[in-house]
Order: C-alpha cells, then sequence, then structure tokens
C-alpha cells in the first residue's frame, strides 16, 4: 500500500492521483478498476439530491460500491435548496459512504443556471450555510468541488474555498477552469496554487492533466495534495500508475479491455456490453487499423464474440497486417463534442 499522502479529516488516503467524478463514467465497474490501478479515492457520479430523497431506483443505483473502495468512498450530489441538501444528505449517511462530496462544477446550463453545480459559485453566503448545516448535522465528512467562478469578471475561488474551510468542509477539489469556460482555454494552476496557500484543508487540483508527466507538473506547480483525472483516465487506467499509453503493450490494452467488460457484465447483465462500448472506443484510439475494429466492436452484441474480436485483432497485429496508413490521429475529430458529453463530471 502506497504511503498516506493526505486525510480527509481522519480518513487517510494513500495516493495521490484520483479519478473524477464522470457523469456515464464513474460507475462502479470503472471505479474499481481504476482503484485497482492505483486511484486513490473513488466519487460517484453526481445525483440530484430530489432523486436521493424520493429513492429513484436508477439514481440511487449509482451509489453501489464495493468493499474495496471504503473508506475513500465518496458520494456526489448536486442542487440548490438549502433543506433539501440536508435531507438527501442524511438518507445518504445510512448507506455508509466514507463521504459525502457536494458537486459546485457543472456548467450544463440546465444545472447551473437553476443555481446548482457551478450555479452555486454565485451564492458564497448560501454554499457556507449549506456546508455549516451539513458538517453540523453529519458523521461523515463533507468535501466541495467547486471551478474558479462563474466566469472573468466572478472569479472568487479564494472566498469560495475560505468560506468551504470556514464551515467545516474537510477537502476542496479545484477544476482550474470557470463555469464560462466549460473545457475551453488552458486551465489556472496559479488559480489552484493560490487556493492551496490560503487554506489548511487538502486541495485536490484538476485540469489539463492529460499525462503522467502532467501529475507531477501540476503537483509541482501548484503544491496541492492530490490531481484529479477525467477524460484521460477513460480508456486509459495505466495512467494511475503515472504510465502513459505509449508504454503499454498492445497484450496489455487487450487483456485490460477483457477485465473491464467482464466487470460491466457481472454488474449490469449483458447489457454491460453496449454500456462498455464507450470505454472500448477510447481504449483503440489512435491504434492501426482501430477504425476497421470499432466499427465492429460497435455492432457486436455477444461478450464472448467481443472477446474474440479483440483477441483476432492482437493476433493480426502480431502478424504485421497494419501499416501507418491506417492509424488515426493522436486525438479524436470530436474531442470537443466528448467534452460535452462528461460536461461537470471531470469539472
Amino acid at each position: 500500500m502506497e504511503k498516506v499522502c493526505f486525510y480527509v479529516r481522519d480518513i487517510p488516503v494513500h495516493g495521490d492521483v484520483i479519478l473524477a467524478p464522470m457523469d456515464g463514467y464513474s460507475d462502479q465497474p470503472f471505479r474499481v478498476l481504476c482503484r485497482e490501478y492505483g486511484s486513490a479515492m473513488s466519487y460517484t457520479e453526481f445525483v440530484a439530491i430530489e432523486a436521493v430523497i424520493y429513492a429513484a431506483k436508477k439514481a440511487m443505483r449509482m451509489f453501489d460500491y464495493a468493499p474495496m473502495e471504503k473508506p475513500q468512498m465518496s458520494f456526489q450530489i448536486f442542487g440548490a435548496d438549502e433543506d433539501k441538501f440536508i435531507l438527501a444528505a442524511q438518507k445518504l449517511e445510512r448507506l455508509q459512504p466514507g463521504i459525502i462530496d457536494i458537486n459546485m462544477g457543472c456548467s450544463v446550463p440546465n444545472v447551473s443556471g437553476r443555481g446548482a453545480g457551478a450555479g452555486m459559485l454565485r451564492d458564497p453566503q448560501k454554499i457556507g450555510r449549506i456546508f455549516n448545516r451539513l458538517t453540523h448535522t453529519l458523521q461523515v465528512p463533507v468535501t466541495g468541488k467547486i471551478r474558479l467562478g462563474w466566469d472573468s469578471q466572478m472569479r472568487n475561488y479564494l472566498e469560495v474555498a475560505k468560506t468551504l474551510e470556514d464551515n467545516g468542509a474537510a477537502l476542496i477539489a479545484v477544476h482550474g477552469r470557470t463555469k464560462e469556460m466549460k473545457y475551453g482555454g488552458k486551465a489556472d494552476w496559479d488559480a489552484i496554487a493560490e487556493i492551496k496557500q490560503a487554506v489548511k484543508i487538502p486541495v485536490i487540483g484538476n485540469g489539463d492533466v492529460k499525462t503522467a508527466e502532467d501529475i507531477d507538473r501540476m503537483k509541482a506547480h501548484t503544491g496541492c495534495d492530490g490531481v484529479m483525472i477525467a477524460r484521460a483516465a477513460i480508456g486509459n487506467p495505466w495512467i494511475f500508475r503515472r504510465r502513459n499509453r505509449a508504454q503499454v503493450t498492445l497484450h496489455e490494452m487487450v487483456e485490460l479491455q477483457k477485465r473491464h467488460l467482464q466487470l460491466m457484465v457481472d454488474y449490469y447483465g449483458d447489457f454491460g456490453l453496449i454500456l462498455f462500448r464507450k470505454h472500448a472506443v477510447k481504449y483503440i484510439y489512435g491504434l492501426p487499423g482501430a477504425a476497421e475494429l470499432r466499427q465492429k466492436l460497435m455492432t457486436c452484441t455477444s461478450p464472448g464474440r467481443f472477446v474474440e474480436l479483440i483477441s483476432e485483432y492482437e493476433e493480426r497485429s502480431l502478424h504485421g497486417e497494419w501499416d501507418s496508413h491506417t492509424v488515426e490521429p493522436a486525438q479524436p475529430a470530436d474531442e470537443g463534442e466528448f467534452a460535452e458529453m462528461t460536461e461537470c463530471r471531470a469539472a
């Protein structure tokens, strides 16, 4: 086990690289896989407080977790109503998470526009009231995930960070962009460093970490206690071991895909294959012959046949059936669209 890098109140965190909460991706199978590869904490996909209060079946299943994820298992919720936050958090505490986290980073209009997610950043006093009530009501630590502010005119991250600390937050995760920026522009690591200097509780940095080298660059630049990785982890759990995809062999990729698919099928049944497709395309992106393989995988309806297809691909690759003309560009053409798909949970 790695050394303790920091504590979330009294919960030790072994390691300094963490999988971000991402809608549609950070389910139990993917979290377990990333924990096996070194992610030091687990965050659920974010869930609306109203869905928790009314026990919506699909939403409540997002709080399933494996025993190995405790005690660094964080349930992430979002909302705008102060009283409902308390009701939802109390209900979730009965499920015995290690931590409850409040999302204040989602920039999607139908969330932030109604005062939830990044919309909370416009009202630091309200944030203070919510955290004060939560930390005095719950037994588990309460943490928050923020952006730098609403827009370039309201970069109130220091005020928000101090408000969180003063009202009992046990940790702050910071995405170095404003709500207005979404995933455009460059993440402001200087601002993350300012927050780290301003508070005594742990700070996790997030934004523009795409390689193993970026992890150490962010830590050196900001002094943050941990680094949170979102999109760069999809199809690349090796990054939690500080390995880049270029260092991963084809055999390792194929075997990990099989392991990930099995976790999905074990959890979701045969429908796990359908849900796994979005991971599969990221595992194979940029490989020689990926376009041909992707077409086959996206129409495959049997987990057994899926395994056969990637095994056949490995075998054909070993026999040199691909040439340089079959290699796709380094970045997918739909990166902007992909960012929107994972919007706010990677925030």
